[in-house]
């Protein structure tokens, strides 16, 4: 009888093995679960904590292309845009001025996540509109059509946005809306108002690229008041007098500092070849009577731009159709449009002195 074969010290092993063996068998039940868990959160992962995160606001004019639908918007009324995007709500949308941009901080969060999976310091893409709430479903389904990974929706409703820009700690704000972008910069977030490129081109989908304009933009307005007001030879004089004396910050100075803290994470891990973002300085200064003082002012914010490129008044579209940007920051329309001639997306900065000389609405 089993009673008495468990007397005997020959027999106490089996009941011992069993007891492992259920062990085992548990523990690679839990193994499985939690590599099923795992592999569920890496598709879906939960979005970081805005103080952590690096917070991109889009709107949806800017991610997606809603051309048509503004027009009805603007020709008919609120209700019959709202009727048009529910009836259409599984048409999905064509990309817009931002999408692809928004498709390379993706790369760059897949990398981050690869080397630091428990590091929340990575991009937060943020679905900032302007929309009513019906508007929503065709813009989920949009975006799960594309596999994008954006899980903060503010839809406003007419309302403006600054006060949720502020509560999500935003880094920077993207609209096609320029007066939303204009009271954006006037509250002190980085914003610029997103045009589509007219011509298609190739980005590159493993590594982000950022062009900066540069005063104006990444550095204050100082150099640009004195160039507007006393032209150009006294502009020279001025940045010579001044070339160890820093330009003070810019709009956009700390996204590009956010970019380049992200950088360095790579750069620890030896990834410095293969680092998914590169940032450009696409100037119209000249190297040689002004350049110095640029770079001596990244130097003294600890600033490394991976490329300066000194255009001494030359257009700026050539250059950009060699680097292609996903996107291009500049303060003025004017280098905006010959960007966008040439199939760059380029982001327009309503800030400084250039927007008195602007004629573009």
């Amino acid at each position: 009888a089993p009673g008495a074969m468990s007397g005997s010290g020959s027999e106490e092993p089996p009941p011992s093995q069993a007891a492992e063996d259920r062990q085992q068998e548990a523990e690679q039940d839990w193994a499985a679960a939690k590599a099923f868990y795992d592999n569920a959160v890496t598709q879906r992962t939960r979005p970081p904590k805005p103080q952590n995160a690096i917070t991109v606001a889009v709107s949806s004019r800017a991610l997606f292309n809603l051309v048509e639908e503004q027009k009805i918007y603007e020709e008919h009324g609120l209700e019959k845009y709202v009727e048009y995007q529910q009836n259409n709500e599984n048409v999905i949308l064509k990309p817009g001025p931002a999408f692809y941009f928004v498709k390379a901080l993706e790369h760059v969060n897949a990398r981050l996540l690869e080397l630091y999976p428990d590091d929340e310091e990575r991009f937060d893409i943020v679905l900032m509109t302007n929309n009513h709430a019906q508007v929503g479903v065709r813009l989920i389904n949009s975006i799960n059509h594309y596999g994008l990974t954006i899980e903060r929706f503010c839809m406003t409703g007419g309302e403006s946005p600054i006060g949720y820009l502020t509560a999500y700690l935003t880094n920077l704000y993207l609209s096609a809306d320029s007066d939303k972008v204009q009271e954006a910069i006037e509250a002190g977030i980085a914003s610029a108002t997103m045009f589509t490129a007219n011509k298609d081109v190739v980005y590159s989908d493993t590594q982000l690229r950022v062009a900066f304009d540069g005063d104006a933009v990444i550095f204050s307005d100082e150099s640009e008041q004195i160039f507007k007001e006393q032209g150009l030879d006294r502009f020279f004089e001025h940045e010579q007098m001044n070339e160890n004396k820093p330009l003070a910050q810019g709009p956009l100075k700390g996204f590009l500092e956010d970019l380049g803290k992200l950088q360095k994470k790579f750069y620890a891990r030896n990834e410095r070849l293969n680092c998914p973002i590169r940032t450009y300085l696409v100037t119209a200064r000249s190297a040689a009577s002004s350049g110095a003082r640029v770079l001596k002012t990244l130097r003294s914010w600890g600033l490394e731009i991976d490329e300066a490129l000194f255009l001494a008044g030359a257009p700026k579209g050539p250059v950009l159709v060699k680097i292609r940007p996903h996107i291009f920051f500049d303060d003025q329309m004017y280098h905006i449009e010959g960007a966008q001639k040439l199939g760059t997306t380029a982001a327009h900065v309503p800030y400084g002195i250039a927007q008195k000389y602007s004629k573009s609405t």
